[in-house]
């Protein structure tokens, strides 16, 4: 079994794959060595230790230099976390993730909204987005940014209706994932898990579900985004601030 369809495979409703994202070969390390079965980068977490803003703001060649680097200590499938596929069109977001592809990734994280305009793209434009990417034959992890642009307090299950029927047109475009980071409420992800035509991928964060009640809801994947780099830049703060302040 190659590593995409290796990578595929973990993705199962109610024993989902959990992802405690990394930044660098030493943080992929780490998480390998405690029991991972995949390695995710986060686009915040890799972007922010080289010294950039998120947001298709690290270049493109710091992030493939890294996925490769990354796969020098670890032999488990790697997924890249690509924002919203480094091109402008369908052809430059192939050739982007053709270079991940390449390069040995198992999977990508593929974002339906604007970096520059923070505004989503429309279902057809995200589809053709995806189809472009999914040619490469990486397993494409589609993220609705549904939940993100609108108000925690708006979330309602029209909102998730939505969400479910961007996931069947990114189906139908080759998305093997729906990836719906900042739902947080229990009957909503629910609701999206039991109708989407895709394995749900959840972000852990603030009033999210912990692992094992995601699992019973019916995630497949759940995320740690940030989550882990902000830990572990808390922790050098603090420690630091120890030796300086005594």
């Amino acid at each position: 079994m190659n590593k995409v369809d290796q990578f595929a495979a973990l993705h199962v409703a109610g024993n989902p794959l959990i992802l405690y994202n990394i930044w660098d070969p030493g943080s992929a390390k780490a998480v390998a060595g405690a029991g991972a079965k995949a390695i995710a980068t986060g686009s915040w977490g890799v972007a922010c230790a080289a010294g950039y803003a998120d947001g298709e703001l690290l270049p493109l060649d710091f992030a493939i230099d890294n996925l490769t680097r990354i796969q020098l200590v670890t032999d488990l499938p790697v997924t890249l976390d690509m924002e919203a596929g480094y091109g402008e069109t369908e052809a430059q977001v192939a050739q982007s993730v053709a270079r991940a592809a390449t390069a040995g990734a198992a999977g990508i994280n593929l974002e339906d909204k604007d970096p520059a305009t923070r505004k989503l793209f429309s279902v057809e434009k995200a589809a053709a987005r995806i189809a472009a990417a999914a040619s490469t034959g990486i397993f494409v992890n589609a993220r609705t940014d549904v939940f993100i642009l609108t108000p925690a307090a708006d979330h309602d299950e029209a909102l998730v209706d939505h969400a479910i029927e961007r996931g069947k047109v990114y189906a139908d475009a080759g998305a093997r994932g729906l990836f719906a980071p900042f739902l947080r409420d229990e009957a909503l992800i629910a609701r999206l898990c039991e109708k989407s035509p895709l394995p749900v991928n959840i972000l852990i964060g603030e009033g999210v579900p912990a692992h094992r009640r995601l699992a019973e809801l019916g995630v497949a994947r759940i995320s740690h985004g940030h989550g882990p780099w902000a830990a572990a830049m808390d922790w050098l703060a603090s420690e630091a601030a120890k030796i300086y302040t005594s």
